[in-house]
């Protein structure tokens, strides 16, 4: 069937043409046992009860204001984003606060978009309304249980007065670095944005997609939930918790539903790597899996190389891997490879990288390999410029990853000033623009992008430059007994110059003893010494002191990324619960 969406202005008619050309085409599972337990919606079922979540909104005069949305892992999650997109309301993609950590988040955004509505399940409104008393903020605003809404409601749904222009969602941004900032993505920038994903993952309505990725973060809803309904083919969907509980769940899914593209960050693969055991191979079958997508974090060449090895009996192919970069600014897929290519790497002296320079060297102690997030798609541009100076870059230069064209969105919520500086940049000397700066550092060679790290995470000690997650991975690596993907590194302050900080979580199956290492048990002094040893060796430069932490000490964003900055706050507030008590 011919597909309508390149000539389609905005997600809502998508799926009205969907509706009525796709009735019965099934357009979502949701898993939810993570196995076997499914419910299917189809084309036809996703509209209607998104056409009675939007009467309820506009029988509340909803259009243009907004509406958070507050649901646990599943279809009505999808149901309600489409629900406010059909009734003109910008939706406010959240999640249940069930921690202190959460309730923060949720506040800061309620504060920061003021949303007139709530969309939630009658479960969590009982829960919310218990919390009321504490927090007053959540009385100001009307709550509509969508699981609660009288049959029939979706007859008296109208069409929305929107365009292309209109702003569909506000993309509360993960926080990693800073405070959550509300990105608004308009229509139109979806549009451009799941094209260049069509267009890159070369995609098509066979494709059937699979994902464990939260529905509130841009990579699970664009990458997974979207996508697929512009394309008008199948998801698969399971809770991210299903996933971490079980990894091989994920594969399964795979297996079963023959899914052909599936991804997530990089520590997905290397859980995969480290909990599916050799005799749980027998019963899976990967050869269905053309593009193994791999952002959102630092994409490691080695993960890929482990999980393809330990893949390969079940019909894994490494040339699915597909290493991509992306960022909620730029709507979500920025860079990405060609589908059937082995994915790209390079590997690059480790010195001159700290003098901002990428120069090709044979694999080493004092090397480090770097994976191609690949090149641009459709009208997007992408440039490597000196943060600083605002000077292009040359080619095989480290600087700051910017990038223009239909799918950069059109800035923060509220944030005016700022947005200037952030989505209106100008390269020196050149008419092209304008462009948002990423805030990523990395380079270019052959046009494939080479991602570095994070400007704000970079640690300068003694003039050389150290990204963290090279440090940290390091660290981590020196005994079992450390989470993986839970060590922070950072600098600090120090009157003789700056001095390196890092913290690591110890798995909660391990205690302590000064007399020596049993299976379980592990000599703190003798570890943070090991430690020190190894970073020294490997990145010549000396840990000012490591810090033990007990497990789930080390902040993360709710996509999972770890909150530097945070976590260094919290280190000199002295507020970290150490390792061993």
């Amino acid at each position: 069937m011919p597909s309508p969406s390149r000539s389609l202005q905005t997600l809502t008619d998508v799926l009205r043409w969907r509706a009525s050309n796709q009735t019965e085409a099934r357009a979502y599972t949701f898993l939810e046992d993570g196995e076997n337990q499914e419910t299917v919606w189809t084309y036809g079922e996703m509209d209607r009860r998104a056409r009675a979540i939007g009467a309820a909104l506009q029988e509340h005069k909803g259009a243009g204001e907004r509406a958070l949305l507050l649901y646990p892992p599943g279809l009505d999650y999808i149901a309600a984003f489409y629900g406010s997109l059909y009734a003109g309301v910008t939706a406010v993609p959240a999640y249940p606060p069930t921690q202190l950590q959460a309730v923060n988040r949720i506040l800061a955004i309620l504060q920061d978009a003021k949303p007139r509505f709530a969309l939630t399940t009658r479960e969590i409104l009982e829960s919310v309304q218990a919390m009321a008393e504490a927090y007053p903020v959540l009385k100001d605003i009307r709550w509509i249980a969508t699981d609660a809404l009288e049959e029939g409601l979706e007859d008296g749904w109208k069409r929305p007065a929107i365009t292309g222009d209109s702003l569909a969602f506000l993309q509360y941004t993960s926080g990693s670095t800073s405070t959550p900032k509300g990105v608004m993505v308009l229509h139109r920038n979806l549009m451009s944005n799941e094209g260049m994903i069509q267009q890159g993952f070369s995609h098509s309505e066979e494709t059937t997609v699979c994902g464990w990725l939260p529905l509130y973060h841009d990579m699970g809803l664009i990458g997974i939930v979207l996508q697929s309904m512009y394309l008008g083919s199948h998801a698969v969907v399971m809770s991210p918790w299903a996933f971490l509980q079980r990894p091989i769940r994920w594969l399964s899914a795979i297996t079963k539903y023959r899914v052909s593209t599936s991804g997530g960050p990089n520590f997905g693969y290397a859980l995969c790597t480290r909990k599916v055991k050799p005799e749980q191979l027998a019963s899976l079958d990967l050869s269905s899996w053309r593009v193994a997508f791999n952002g959102a974090e630092p994409v490691r060449a080695d993960t890929m190389e482990q999980f393809a090895k330990t893949f390969a009996p079940a019909g894994f192919r490494p040339e699915a891997f597909y290493p991509c970069f992306g960022l909620a600014e730029a709507t979500l897929f920025v860079s990405g490879g060609v589908v059937s290519d082995l994915p790209r790497t390079l590997t690059v002296e480790a010195t001159t990288l700290e003098q901002n320079r990428a120069v090709p060297t044979q694999p080493g102690p004092h090397a480090r390999t770097l994976a191609s997030s690949g090149r641009s798609w459709g009208d997007s541009l992408i440039r490597i410029v000196k943060p600083d100076t605002l000077v292009a870059c040359a080619p095989g230069e480290v600087g700051e990853i910017w990038t223009a064209g239909p799918h950069v969105t059109h800035g923060y919520w509220g944030r005016e000033e700022s947005n200037a500086e952030t989505f209106q940049a100008r390269i020196q000397g050149s008419e092209e623009g304008p462009f948002l700066r990423t805030g990523d550092l990395g380079f270019m060679v052959d046009g494939e992008v080479y991602v570095t790290g994070r400007i704000k995470d970079l640690i300068i000690v003694d003039g050389r430059n150290h990204y963290p997650q090279d440090l940290e991975l390091t660290a981590e690596s020196q005994h079992e007994a450390l989470r993986p993907g839970c060590s922070v590194a950072f600098s600090v302050d120090h009157p003789e110059g700056e001095r390196l900080v890092v913290l690591l979580e110890v798995s909660s199956r391990y205690s302590a003893s000064e007399s020596g290492e049993t299976p379980n048990t592990v000599a703190p002094a003798q570890l943070q010494k090991k430690i020190r040893q190894a970073v020294a060796a490997g990145h010549s430069v000396d840990v000012s002191e490591v810090v033990l932490l007990q497990q789930g000490e080390v902040l993360k964003t709710s996509s999972g990324k770890v909150q530097r900055r945070a976590c260094k706050a919290k280190y000199q507030d002295g507020s970290l619960q150490r390792w061993p008590e």
